[in-house]
């Protein structure tokens, strides 16, 4: 089962690329300043996954506005992040699990979904968890369907509330 809501978000610091090299990037990073949206994502430089992080991008100002991180996991390298994020012009902070430490911690490793389709295991599902002020998580959304995208009115919502 994935993080429930009402539970509180581990404090995991992942890497993330950018052009000064490797930096670190803690989860709990806007807990006490505001609310958090943290997506799960199962690959770069995939269709859906690039949609997704596109939509996120345009959407990423009002987040911003309403006093909302976002953050976005996946296991590929930060390296392969960076590519793509330049290649997509995707602005989210893109966050690298390589390890496996995040998705193990939410309970969002599929097992099943991906490797069906593609022989990939041990990917994130398409997930969304939105936290709020006190680190808590208040929205919970996981796909089993990869190609799925989550329900951006309902993570709206959430930031707002």
């Amino acid at each position: 089962m994935p993080l429930k809501v009402g539970l509180p978000i581990p404090d995991i610091t992942l890497k993330q690329k950018t052009e000064a090299g490797l930096v670190d990037v803690s989860l709990r990073r806007n807990v006490g300043k505001g609310k958090t949206i943290i997506l799960f994502f199962p690959l770069a430089f995939t269709g859906t996954c690039t949609e997704e992080l596109c939509k996120v991008t345009g959407n990423l100002n009002d987040y911003k506005a309403l006093g909302a991180d976002v953050i976005a996991i996946s296991v590929d390298s930060p390296f392969a992040q960076e590519a793509w994020a330049k290649a997509n012009n995707i602005q989210v902070t893109l966050v690298s699990d390589f390890n496996r430490v995040a998705v193990k911690a939410f309970k969002v490793k599929d097992t099943r979904v991906i490797p069906e389709k593609l022989g990939f295991l041990n990917v994130a599902k398409r997930s969304v968890f939105v936290v709020d002020k006190a680190g808590n998580v208040v929205h919970s959304e996981v796909k089993r369907d990869p190609s799925t995208l989550p329900n951006f009115a309902k993570i709206r919502k959430a930031v707002e509330g």
